[in-house]
């Protein structure tokens, strides 16, 4: 199984950032507990900032890959164009979020790219990732 997982804006801080809301562990050092987890699946893992290269990547492996975990970061609650290439190819995308979404701000309560999506994973943390996997085996 080809799991690709896909990170975007401000979550290439992650262990920096909001410590009290995203913890202190770095993306890639969970990302090789995430591979230890789960050594029967090829885990990919890509962040990017720019709307533009998140589509990219869901048009590169959205073919090919037999999942993907989509955190969009802020662009979930404005993303008509990331929506759409979810919907536009064929590997099945669960949208997940480090923290819950509908414990925050008012306009982060709105996922935008969440009709494309097969499900939501929200506010339990880096684990998120792991129930993702979990899911799609």
């Amino acid at each position: 199984m080809k799991i690709q997982i896909i990170n975007g804006p401000n979550l290439n801080l992650l262990g920096k950032r909001e410590p009290e809301v995203y913890g202190s562990t770095s993306f890639e050092e969970y990302f090789e507990e995430l591979r230890a987890q789960f050594p029967q699946v090829e885990l990919s893992y890509y962040q990017s900032n720019v709307e533009g290269e998140l589509i990219n990547k869901i048009h590169e492996v959205g073919f090919s890959y037999d999942a993907i975990l989509l955190n969009a970061g802020g662009y979930t609650h404005t993303s008509v164009a990331i929506s759409d290439a979810i919907a536009g190819v064929t590997t099945p995308t669960l949208e997940v979020h480090i923290s819950n979404i509908y414990k925050r701000e008012e306009f982060r309560h709105k996922s935008i790219i969440s009709k494309s999506c097969v499900g939501m994973i929200s506010g339990l943390g880096l684990k998120g990732y792991a129930l993702g996997i979990k899911y799609f085996l």
